[in-house]
């Protein structure tokens, strides 16, 4: 009897589906669905030419950005444009004919489809977009086929008590699906909105890292209150929770909280920014490339970088020689016999530090800041000398200015006839 009836319900359900096919509307379907798919194939194709042609005019900053945005958004324009004409194929099959569930499948693989391109683009490491895959993907495929309410009833079903604790099948995988999709929207508002904060050429570079840093902050505390949300946690609790952590802040994460406010006071009072060049008590140097809530990022000049304690610029103090001007002066010392044209050789001195192109030189400069050169002293052996000059930036690294000037200076009292002293012996 069971037997017969899987046969009488297989050919009715063969029969409707040859009427489906052979249908009329079918056929209507089919066509828009086409059209659609190769209407956003041109608009794409379209799309992509233009962003990607070479700019002959300058372009106003709304085009630029949104020529960027398009440019970066290439792999999902096709699905995108299907996506959006499906949708209106759908509506128009639905108030036409009656039906649509042709062009609501096409819309569902298209939809799929714009999902995994999304995921391409804008998840860096591979685990992660294979777990968000795997996670989304198939809550999606169940929303478009209206199944994910009865499935997420019968997952509520099973669930396991431990003490005052019910956990929920549907519930974990609402934390797991959910706080993976914020933890990766919270990653990419963060990326996208200090990378636009940096870019605000009309701030100082102060203020931008002082609103980036609020910036991922608040970004920070409203990921982790609708996590909180999504986990069913009552955030009125948070206020029993919120003084239990000070006492733990208080004595097992003071030197973490400490360092966070330091950060903070860094970033307000703008005593450091990125860019400066300090040196640290214990002779640490180096450029500021970052600075972050626990600590300051130094890159010296032999490439290493050195994580310093935000804590550490508070409590110690430190040297920011690029704080408020970029302009250094330096002094290189040498000596010469005591038979020398000292007078001569100051002229001389002089016009050959002048002449290097990281030395601040010219007649628009004050006295005081074009190249200097004086006797320091008189010696056993010679006289000393030395010259004083003014550069933009730090004698060090790439601008390695002091042991170029020795060099030239050798040559110049080389070339002049000029001796250098040394120590005579009979």
């Amino acid at each position: 009897m069971n037997i017969i009836a899987l046969r009488d319900a297989a050919l009715h359900g063969q029969a409707v589906a040859l009427d489906l096919i052979s249908s009329p509307d079918t056929f209507t379907q089919l066509g828009l669905a086409l059209c659609a798919i190769l209407l956003a194939w041109v608009l794409s194709t379209r799309v992509i030419a233009y962003v990607s042609a070479p700019v002959m005019v300058p372009e106003e900053q709304l085009i630029r950005t949104t020529r960027r945005w398009l440019a970066r958004m290439q792999p999902a324009l096709y699905p995108m444009f299907a996506s959006l004409l499906l949708i209106l194929g759908g509506a128009f099959s639905e108030a036409v004919l009656g039906q649509g569930w042709l062009l609501r499948g096409a819309l569902l693989l298209s939809i799929l489809l714009l999902a995994d391109r999304l995921i391409r683009l804008f998840v860096a490491g591979p685990i992660a977009a294979r777990a968000l895959r795997w996670l989304l993907l198939p809550v999606l495929t169940l929303h478009l086929l209206g199944l994910l309410d009865p499935v997420t009833a019968s997952l509520a079903a099973m669930s396991i008590e431990i003490g005052n604790l019910k956990l929920t099948a549907s519930g974990v995988l609402r934390v797991l699906v959910f706080g993976s999709l914020l933890f990766w929207l919270g990653w990419l508002s963060n990326d996208a909105g200090q990378s636009v904060i940096r870019r605000q050429a009309r701030l100082d570079i102060r203020t931008r890292e002082v609103i980036a840093k609020l910036f991922q902050i608040v970004l920070f505390l409203l990921v982790s209150l609708l996590l909180l949300q999504v986990m069913g946690i009552n955030l009125t609790t948070l206020a029993v929770f919120g003084g239990a952590l000070g006492v733990g802040l208080g004595f097992g994460l003071q030197s973490i909280a400490s360092n966070f406010i330091s950060g903070i006071i860094l970033l307000f009072d703008r005593s450091l920014s990125v860019g400066d060049y300090v040196e640290l008590e214990d002779g640490q140097v180096g450029y500021v490339r970052e600075l972050n809530m626990r600590h300051t990022t130094l890159e010296a000049f032999d490439g290493k970088d050195v994580l310093v304690p935000n804590e550490k610029f508070i409590t110690s103090p430190f040297t920011n020689w690029t704080h408020k001007n970029r302009k250094q002066r330096y002094r290189v010392d040498f000596s010469v016999a005591y038979d020398t044209d000292v007078r001569a050789l100051c002229e001389l001195i002089r016009a050959t530090v002048a002449a290097h192109p990281q030395v601040l030189s010219g007649e628009q400069l004050p006295l005081e800041e074009r190249p200097d050169c004086e006797i320091d002293s008189f010696g056993d052996s010679g006289i000393n000398m030395f010259v004083e000059f003014w550069m933009d930036g730090i004698d060090d690294g790439s601008n390695r200015v002091g042991g170029d000037l020795l060099l030239e200076i050798l040559e110049a009292l080389q070339q002049h006839g000029i001796q250098i002293s040394f120590p005579q012996r009979e």
